[in-house]
């Protein structure tokens, strides 16, 4: 469905993106997981048409992104990472301003589903600026599936939410992949990449560093972590296969310390020497 190859993008001096490849299947949701300014957002503005690459090349669903951007945006639908509702209209009219910008038909009963879908159909005669944020994303999210999208990017779909209105948002994109759309999401939350992605690729610098199911990248670097802050007070992750080799280490260790699962985070670390914030 997406292919990316080689794609590099420069601001100024900067290399936002270096030499960035992958491949995203249909009806997979794939997520690219690291720290604000690691190219996330300029991967997804290349893929959505918004930016063009200074080399590489992509194709969504066989055309090619930079050549057949008019027929891409038929088939995609974006959920930015700045909210651009119109917070002067309510709404059901944000929906349907929408819709009849990109010549939606039945388009009534559309939003109609969408905002119940969504939890939001109750409040449709509601101003924007009037709604949570909670309730903004998911009306951005519902926006974006009026035109009924193949693929749906997401970027940092839930920032800013606290931790029950951001499990609620993902329960409705596990909901939108039974509809067997593909998802790309871009993602600093470790549990968010856990818990929505079949496949995450890791990014660090522009640089893509690692890539693969969240199990198998836990299991690369080893299943349990042993976490603990030495004696300058930095803190100091150490990695192993199984949980008895974690407890054999931290028998010889006099610090207070935790054992436990290991995470995406830890992966990104053990990779970097850096942590995802």
């Amino acid at each position: 469905m997406i292919k990316v190859e080689g794609l590099v993008k420069y601001y100024g001096k900067v290399k936002a993106v270096d030499g960035v490849s992958f491949e995203i299947k249909s009806g997979e949701i794939f997520g690219l997981l690291g720290p604000n300014g690691a190219g996330k957002t300029t991967i997804v503005k290349i893929l959505t048409t918004l930016t063009k690459p200074d080399a590489g090349r992509c194709f969504i669903n066989g055309f090619d992104v930079i050549k057949k951007a008019y027929e891409i945006k038929k088939f995609i639908g974006v959920v930015p990472q700045e909210n651009n509702l119109d917070r002067d209209l309510t709404v059901y009219e944000n929906m349907f301003i929408y819709g009849k910008l990109h010549k939606i038909s039945q388009l009534k009963e559309k939003i109609k589903d969408l905002l119940e879908n969504v939890g939001l159909w109750e409040r449709k005669d509601a101003l924007v600026s009037k709604l949570s944020g909670g309730m903004q994303r998911r009306l951005l999210l519902a926006r974006a599936l009026l035109s009924d999208p193949q693929v749906l990017f997401l970027d940092e779909p839930s920032i800013g939410l606290d931790p029950q209105i951001r499990r609620h948002l993902w329960e409705i994109i596990k909901r939108i992949k039974k509809q067997n759309k593909t998802v790309f999401l871009t993602t600093h939350y470790i549990e968010e990449a856990e818990a929505l992605c079949d496949r995450v690729g890791i990014l660090s610098k522009g640089r893509l560093i690692a890539l693969g199911t969240p199990s198998a990248l836990k299991q690369s670097v080893g299943l349990f972590t042993v976490e603990y802050t030495d004696k300058e007070g930095r803190l100091k992750l150490w990695t192993f296969k199984t949980k008895e080799e974690a407890y054999e280490f931290a028998k010889k260790n006099e610090l207070p310390l935790v054992i436990r699962e290991t995470n995406l985070e830890d992966v990104f670390i053990k990779l970097t020497g850096e942590r995802i914030e």
